[in-house]
């Protein structure tokens, strides 16, 4: 068993309008994570996960993905799965939760 506790998350600031809060586990096979996203992430063009599913659940707000030239739209409550080698950008006004496996690897998710 392992806990991670708020204070010990670790920020990062991935583009002007996002902030990601890194609940880093000693464990390879999944992570977690919050994002505030306030805007468009990426600011330009697309990110794409190459080997992690990305489970995400809406913990405030609204907004809309863009995965694969289809657009979704999601409000709280909802949850999302983006799969490997999926192209998407983030848009709107919200909190997300999200769980990666296995871990995240900033090195694996390219913007493009």
């Amino acid at each position: 068993m392992q806990i991670v506790k708020k204070n010990q998350a670790n920020q990062v600031n991935a583009s002007f309008s996002t902030a990601i809060y890194e609940y880093l586990m000693d464990n390879e096979d999944i992570s977690g994570a919050i994002a505030d996203i306030n805007g468009r992430y990426p600011e330009k063009g697309f990110v794409r996960n190459e080997v992690f599913k990305e489970l995400v659940y809406v913990l405030s707000g609204t907004g809309k993905v863009e995965v694969d030239g289809k657009e979704f739209r999601f409000s709280q409550g909802d949850t999302l799965l983006i799969l490997p080698g999926e192209k998407y950008f983030w848009e709107g006004n919200f909190r997300i939760f999200m769980a990666t496996a296995p871990k995240f690897d900033p090195n694996r998710h390219k913007i493009i």
